[in-house]
């Protein structure tokens, strides 16, 4: 079970103060308190000219203060206020927000959490609504299968190391977004591993001839050295695409786990029960505008145009 993370007590600094003078490394000194050493040298850090536990307490509890009421600064600050507002609007988390704060040098920051504080508040709970990952009700998984068989597969064991460690651009992860039960087709999404690229195109119906439609122009328009898929039938003509194809393993789609990310992302904006055959392309082309033009943390802060501009990604 994990251990419950607790703050340090006075006799604890005491402690630490008494093993500092007499020269205990912060591992040992991490060691006789059954401590981390992250823990004992953070508190030293406290005050680097001379540790005196009695000041440090004051020290911690100040800061433990100023955590706690760190998120009224957005109510304190309207330009602040306005930004944050706005940012998660356009559906960026508090992350995100914060990531690109610091990345822009904006005249003020705020941190995640304080974010997250302020929307758990009264003045700050109505926008929570526009948080990606905010669910008001509960989810329940559905059992996947396999269907069709497929031919020609490369494991995706024999994937290139590139590929696997985003060491180069051009390698994808493809996959297939479908419509709820009353409605039809659904749209083929697309993920460039190291820039995060995505690109969605709409089909009729999952037939393995829609979903090599939609590969085509991805060739054509994009740098592509290879795509990942997994087991699903819609993926039978993989081989038709004269590019290199991997395959996840059986019930394994999580080792595409990119494309999965980007297709729960877009299922914030177009929700399980959602019919495709209803929604233009247009429509998509916007969201998917939305999800490649906001800051990621996986990427520094920067935005997956931004990176997929730069390792020539899109071709010219």
């Amino acid at each position: 079970m994990k251990k419950r993370f607790s703050y340090l007590s006075e006799s604890e600094r005491s402690e630490i103060g008494i093993l500092k003078e007499k020269g205990y490394s912060i591992r040992a000194i991490a060691s006789v308190l059954g401590r981390s050493p992250t823990t004992v040298s953070y508190e030293l850090k406290r005050m680097p000219t001379g540790y005196r536990a009695s000041v440090a307490k004051i020290y911690a509890s100040t800061a433990l203060k100023h955590r706690r009421a760190q998120w009224s600064k957005i109510e304190s600050t309207p330009t602040l206020k306005n930004y944050v507002i706005e940012k998660l609007k356009q559906h960026w988390n508090p992350d995100e927000i914060a990531g690109r704060m610091r990345k822009d040098t904006c005249p003020w920051y705020i941190s995640k959490s304080a974010i997250y504080t302020w929307l758990e508040s009264v003045r700050g709970e109505r926008y929570k609504k526009y948080l990606y990952a905010y669910r008001p009700g509960r989810r329940h998984k559905k059992k996947g299968g396999i269907s069709g068989q497929l031919l020609y597969m490369t494991p995706i064991e024999l994937r290139p190391l590139s590929a696997t460690n985003r060491t180069r651009y051009g390698h994808w992860e493809s996959d297939l977004v479908v419509s709820g039960r009353s409605g039809s087709g659904g749209l083929s999404t697309s993920q460039e591993r190291k820039s995060r690229y995505l690109v969605a195109q709409k089909v009729c119906d999952l037939s393995s001839d829609e979903k090599q439609k939609t590969l085509v122009p991805l060739i054509q328009e994009y740098k592509v050295s290879s795509i990942t898929f997994d087991r699903g039938h819609e993926n039978a003509k993989h081989y038709a695409l004269l590019v290199s194809s991997y395959f996840c393993n059986v019930y394994s789609s999580f080792e595409k786990g990119g494309v999965e990310n980007a297709n729960k992302m877009i299922r914030r904006y177009f929700p399980k029960k959602t019919d495709f055959s209803l929604i233009t392309q247009e429509e998509i082309n916007r969201i998917v505008f939305i999800i490649n033009n906001k800051p990621r943390k996986i990427l520094n802060y920067e935005t997956a145009t931004e990176v997929a501009v730069r390792g020539k990604v899109i071709n010219s």
